[in-house]
């Protein structure tokens, strides 16, 4: 299959099953509702390392938040109810709590309750305030621009991890126009993010190591200056490869995601090709082929 002249490999993304929360941070105006955001979902790109893996879903404006001030959609993915769990109370608490004028939000209708106010809550010293509202516990956080208001508990879900497109080019410049496109068209679908830098990665990874105390390590059949080598993917004139990965609230919002990216990551001048990573159908529950994709009706 080819779209645009690029041919599109018959293979498929393989995907793995992980828990979610999403949290609205609000502020005084966007800017701050954006650097609290920013603070929180930092350092998250990988659970390999990070904990967890998170990122701004999406800008808010008032009309959508439950205050009415601008503010962030926040998507933290976990392995874990325990890890999601303490990766909310650190990255809120650290990262929310301590930005002036903001206040967090359950994001989710429904799902498995996390604590959110109500592990945060202990900063107040004693001087915290319960507030009922509609059916919906907060707590009013004593600091020092005023208070702290935050959703008792925020709904968990189950969620997938992993989706991703794989970029081939034939230079570095072109391989990141593909990625670029790829990641601003998939951030229009609602439910997911691309939690690496700017959406894109360049050291895509391999399960295992020579080394044992590394559970991942380069995945090398994709690094052009090892083209020489007889595992080496890459063909003559190939020289740069970047990945895409997608985490999304559910199947479909990876699926419609992974679609929107391909067609836009086809429109860029020198891309020649776009696989995806796959461990054989043996890892991950979920298989994403890219020729069933593309068939799905672009989103709106």
């Amino acid at each position: 299959m080819k779209l645009n002249g690029v041919f599109i490999e018959d293979t498929f993304a393989e995907a793995f099953a992980m828990k979610a929360a999403r949290v609205v941070v609000t502020a005084r105006d966007a800017t701050w509702a954006r650097h609290a955001g920013l603070a929180a979902t930092g350092f998250a790109t990988s659970v390999i390392a990070c904990g967890c893996e998170a990122a701004i879903e999406r800008e808010l404006d008032a009309g959508e938040t439950p205050d009415g001030r601008p503010g962030v959609a926040l998507l933290f993915f976990a392995v874990s109810t325990k890890e999601l769990t303490k990766q909310l109370e650190r990255r809120v608490g650290q990262c929310v709590l301590t930005c002036p004028g903001t206040a967090a939000f359950a994001g989710l209708a429904e799902g498995e309750p996390l604590p959110l106010g109500k592990a945060l809550r202990y900063f107040g010293d004693g001087f915290q305030i319960a507030k009922l509202v509609g059916g919906r516990r907060y707590w009013r956080i004593p600091v020092m621009d005023g208070e702290f208001l935050c959703e008792e508990t925020t709904p968990m879900t189950k969620a997938v991890g992993g989706g991703n497109l794989i970029l081939v080019a034939e230079s570095a410049a072109a391989a990141l126009e593909a990625a670029t496109r790829a990641v601003a068209a998939l951030r229009r679908v609602p439910g997911v993010i691309a939690p690496f830098p700017g959406g894109v990665v360049r050291s895509g990874s391999k399960v295992g190591s020579k080394y044992k105390a590394l559970p991942a390590s380069t995945n090398d059949a994709w690094c052009p200056t090892l083209r020489g080598r007889p595992a080496s993917a890459l063909a003559a004139g190939e020289d740069c490869v970047l990945e895409v990965v997608i985490d999304g609230l559910d199947e479909a919002a990876v699926a419609d995601a992974m679609a929107a990216g391909l067609r836009a990551a086809c429109e860029a001048a020198g891309l020649r090709r776009v696989t995806a990573g796959n461990y054989g159908g043996k890892l991950g529950q979920f298989h994403f082929r890219l020729h069933e994709i593309l068939r799905r009706p672009p989103c709106p």
